[in-house]
């Protein structure tokens, strides 16, 4: 598990969605849930391109990949959640945010910016989580191990 390749991949995700969600909203298209959904596609390719380089430098282990690709989507999301936040200050804070509140899980009455970083935050986590579960299942095969320990102490790579 390299560290740089983690980072790299995860900044790459965290650039396809800025400029993804950049153009959405200078179309006004950001109110769109459906649109949104599409962020998926870029954590999907850039967790994907972490796991692929671990496998072909014969990383293997099931729960070092599964902490690779959650560590890769982590750092975008984190990455994210922050320039958004700084975005949408610069946007105009709270009523900015109050056109956002309605079309997200967690939306509701007027949020705070902290709490709508925080909500955000947490769903961003929760689809974290489904992705790296996810692309772990079509590489469980080529990356488990049974009959091996899967730490370093015990089986250095």
């Amino acid at each position: 598990m390299k560290a740089s390749r983690i980072i790299i991949n995860g900044l790459l995700i965290f650039i396809c969605i800025g400029v993804y969600f950049l153009i959405m909203d200078k179309l006004g298209l950001s109110k769109n849930i459906y649109l949104r959904l599409v962020n998926f596609v870029f954590v999907i390719y850039g967790v994907n391109r972490t796991l692929q380089a671990n496998f072909k430098d014969n990383v293997y282990g099931y729960f070092t990949n599964l902490a690779s690709a959650f560590l890769t989507a982590f750092i975008s999301l984190a990455v994210g959640v922050f320039s958004f936040m700084i975005y949408a200050e610069y946007q105009g804070g709270e009523r900015y945010l109050q056109d956002f509140a309605d079309t997200y899980i967690f939306g509701g009455s007027n949020p705070s910016p902290y709490q709508f970083g925080i909500g955000l935050f947490i769903e961003g986590l929760a689809a974290s989580a489904m992705v790296s579960f996810a692309l772990m299942q079509y590489y469980k095969g080529k990356v488990e191990n049974i009959n091996t320990i899967d730490d370093r102490a015990h089986n250095p790579h």
